[in-house]
């Protein structure tokens, strides 16, 4: 994971890397419900999610990239809160990212997929999302 390295997204037309999907993490059922009205009401509700489930931590990111729509739904998670998209334009992310905001949506891990990262297992990905929140927050300070 020595080559993973934080890069701002712009904000273009351009589609990211990977299927477009979304895989979200640490939701429970009822929180599953009000993101699905977020993503209608920022007219993104077009784009395929996964609810990944506590069972799939050890999974590799492009096996639970290519599962079907919605599976998952209505599983309760325990991981941390995370999104993780692929194939959406960086405009269509900087949207959500800031429709989540706005919503008051509790805070979130956000990541895009990448070639590198698409190797990873869920848990290394989440981990290193949450070193990197706590640095920014050390540097912050």
């Amino acid at each position: 994971m020595a080559d993973a390295k934080f890069q701002k997204v712009a904000r273009g037309e351009r589609p990211l890397y990977g299927p477009r999907k979304m895989l979200l993490c640490g939701f429970p059922a009822g929180a599953q419900t009000k993101f699905e009205s977020l993503m209608e009401m920022l007219g993104l509700s077009s784009v395929p999610r996964v609810w990944v489930t506590d069972d799939q931590r050890d999974a590799h990111l492009a096996e639970l990239f290519s599962l079907a729509p919605d599976t998952g739904k209505g599983s309760t998670s325990t991981l941390p809160r995370a999104v993780i998209v692929g194939g959406v334009t960086e405009a269509q992310l900087h949207r959500l990212m800031g429709g989540c905001k706005k919503a008051g949506m509790q805070q979130a891990l956000w990541a895009v997929l990448t070639p590198t990262s698409e190797q990873w297992t869920l848990e290394a990905l989440l981990s290193e999302l949450a070193a990197e929140r706590a640095a920014m927050q050390q540097r912050r300070r």
